[in-house]
């Protein structure tokens, strides 16, 4: 709901703006700010880190999300909003909700109560989230972290706040936050995946007021250099075999430093998750994917966001104002590889309707060096770059501009590893942290390497082999990375190449 303490003529502000224009990142008077993503959500001003409460209701994608409205580095959250019809233009709404008696708006999730379950209205959409209370904090109490819900009848335009919050009390634990909720159909009930320090706690309800505990997990296993946050249970039908999905975000301790995106596969009846093997896996190796969930109310598809950045340096990168933007949203798969589930990500198949092909090659011997510039300077550093049947060789494809500024992204044959160098991107010295090479393992088995590539003002997106590797990076260039080049100094043999540059519009 729109805040009571606001001044009325706020208030008559943030109603009217409800009724404003689309707002893309392309449409706004700030296209022109130094990095500025073209293609990626993005705050008008502020701050900005984790995707809040994603859900899908009557042909409208809801993003809400970590928000400090009134500077550009972390502080006293709210949640911001954004809707789009199709995962790729995003209108910027009014913020949702706002900080009370029980504390700021920590992470969380939202779902359509389909059945009515809590008594708010059917189809309501609620949220589920944490409040952080900074006064219990400062005192020395363990329990500043609770879990809270409010409701939307007008599909998120307006919300309130259930009179008996908050719905889960803190046993005693620092860290309790970051509520994703699903409906667990066999059993017609709420399950509440939570994070409780270094491990997930799960809940159930059946009206999502009341809540008890069903079970813990990852004491024992994955990742446990940091705090667990912002988990999320999804499942998947591999080969007539439901298999499920615990996705777990992870800071400090990721596989290239900082915050990073660990998954577990196994089971789930309702009550507790059994692992099918004890391997730590990761959703994205990059430096830049954090804090990612799906979207909930889609159906069998599974839609995940990230926000693009990474806790080592994230409230020191050199934009002006606004800081942080999201991942491209990305559609989920399982697939069975050498005896493990692994999980492939992809760009939404909606991204496809943004792309205007440039160039086309096929059966491409490339001897030392294929330059690509004359075709990319025209994507002004916003394209997609696709190699289908890639010789498993060493090589490069480096971005580059007239400064000398340059991305490196590559194969290493021998340590059979993807990786991303952006030593020399442009702006660096923000943070001891941010330049570097960082690596991941190619996962795949089959012959040939496809690499897909998704650059934007200051961001790229590498995925690998239908998915099953992935990376994120951002950088901060003086001038777009425009030119682009392909180096193997033993030859490469590229069955089928495509630019395409990104419609923003």
């Amino acid at each position: 709901m729109i805040h009571k303490f606001l001044h009325p003529l706020c208030r008559h502000m943030i109603l009217a703006a409800l009724f404003l224009p689309l707002f893309t990142r392309a449409q706004q008077p700030a296209v022109t700010e130094p990095h500025r993503p073209q293609i990626h959500f993005s705050p008008k001003k502020g701050w900005m880190n984790d995707p809040n409460g994603m859900v899908y209701a009557n042909g409208t994608y809801h993003l809400f999300f970590q928000h400090n409205p009134d500077s550009t580095v972390w502080g006293p959250m709210h949640w911001g909003h954004a809707v789009s019809q199709d995962l790729v233009h995003w209108k910027e709404l009014p913020i949702a909700l706002y900080p009370d008696s029980l504390g700021t708006i920590f992470s969380g999730s939202a779902v359509i109560d389909i059945n009515n379950t809590a008594g708010f209205g059917k189809n309501a959409m609620v949220a589920i989230y944490t409040n952080h209370n900074p006064t219990q904090e400062k005192a020395g109490s363990n329990k500043f972290q609770n879990q809270s819900i409010a409701y939307s009848l007008d599909e998120g335009k307006t919300w309130i706040k259930y009179k008996g919050n908050p719905v889960v009390k803190n046993p005693g634990i620092r860290d309790f936050r970051d509520p994703k909720v699903s409906w667990f159909a066999p059993e017609k009930k709420w399950i509440m995946t939570l994070a409780t320090l270094d491990h997930i706690t799960f809940y159930s309800s059946p009206d999502l007021k009341n809540w008890k505990e069903e079970s813990r997990f990852g004491k024992e296993l994955g990742a446990h250099s940091g705090v667990w946050e912002c988990p999320d249970l999804v499942s998947f039908t591999v080969a007539g075999k439901q298999v499920w999905v615990l996705i777990v975000n992870l800071n400090p301790g990721g596989p290239n430093g900082g915050s990073a995106t660990q998954y577990f596969t196994g089971s789930f009846d309702g009550h507790a998750f059994a692992p099918d093997d004890t391997h730590t896996k990761w959703l994205d190796y990059g430096p830049d994917e954090y804090a990612g969930i799906n979207w909930s109310n889609t159906g069998n598809r599974k839609i995940f966001l990230g926000w693009m950045s990474n806790w080592q340096y994230a409230n020191v990168v050199p934009t002006k104002n606004w800081r942080s933007a999201m991942t491209l949203p990305r559609e989920l798969s399982l697939k069975r590889v050498n005896g493990q589930y692994l999980v492939a990500s992809l760009p939404v198949n909606e991204f496809n309707a943004a792309l205007r092909p440039l160039k086309q090659l096929a059966n491409i011997q490339v001897k030392e060096d294929l330059d690509l510039s004359q075709s990319a300077e025209k994507t002004n550093g916003i394209f997609e770059l696709n190699l289908d049947g890639v010789s498993p060789a060493d090589f490069t494809i480096e971005l580059s501009n007239t400064k000398g500024e340059q991305l490196v992204i590559g194969f290493d044959k021998k340590e059979n590893q993807y990786f991303i160098d952006r030593t020399h991107s442009g702006a660096t010295n923000f943070s001891k942290s941010f330049a570097g090479r960082h690596a991941a393992p190619r996962l795949a088995t089959s012959k040939f390497i496809n690499l897909k590539l998704v650059a934007d003002v200051a961001s790229v997106e590498l995925f690998a082999d239908d998915g099953l590797t992935v990376m994120t990076s951002i950088f901060f260039p003086a001038e777009p990375l425009a030119k682009i080049r392909i180096k193997s100094g033993n030859g490469l043999l590229i069955k089928n190449l495509r630019l395409s540059k990104v419609a923003s519009r």
